[in-house]
């Protein structure tokens, strides 16, 4: 794991559990018109999954907020390597697109956004699948840790100001 890259261990920085990552996934992206190509590719049992230009699952999401329900097609960073890496370097995004950072266990974490171009909401999410706080209007290239509030069994990574524009905030269900 390198420091510079993405993912800083809390207990490094700060000499308590959890995590640090930056919001970001890159360079087999940058050329890519749009943030999520949704290509079929094999999936263990031999059913289609789709996949993005970066490798990554791809799966849909929905937030269920008091206006109802809205849908996104979000990339799973489940690995480490994919959540160190995050949003790092993308220069476009959909607004209907996002990142997801599955924890299982859930975990106490901080976002970062070394490395990242797009200004993003960053929504924690608890083991209840509901919104726990939001980093909204994160800044480009910011290396202020912004945390969780509690644990989260998720992190979800949206365009800035999505999330306002949405009604999600603290309490919303999202679904995946």
């Amino acid at each position: 794991m390198k420091i510079s890259t993405r993912f800083v261990s809390l207990a490094l920085v700060a000499g308590i559990a959890g995590a640090l990552a930056a919001c970001s996934p890159a360079d087999a992206r940058q050329g890519a018109a749009k943030a999520v190509a949704a290509a079929p590719a094999s999936a263990p049992d031999g059913a289609t999954q789709k996949v993005s230009a970066a490798g990554l699952k791809v799966i849909p999401l929905t937030a269920v907020t008091a206006a109802g329900r809205h849908a996104f097609t979000v990339e799973v960073a489940e690995t480490l390597p994919q959540q160190e890496r995050g949003l790092m370097f993308r220069k476009v995004m959909g607004a209907d697109e996002g990142m997801i950072f599955p924890y299982d266990p859930p975990q106490r974490v901080a976002f970062w956004m070394k490395n990242t171009i797009l200004p993003l909401d960053i929504i924690f999410i608890g083991p209840d699948h509901r919104v726990i706080n939001i980093a909204a209007d994160a800044v480009p290239y910011d290396l202020t840790p912004l945390p969780a509030d509690a644990p989260a069994a998720a992190v979800l990574e949206l365009n800035a100001g999505r999330a306002k524009e949405l009604g999600i905030g603290p309490g919303t269900l999202v679904e995946w």
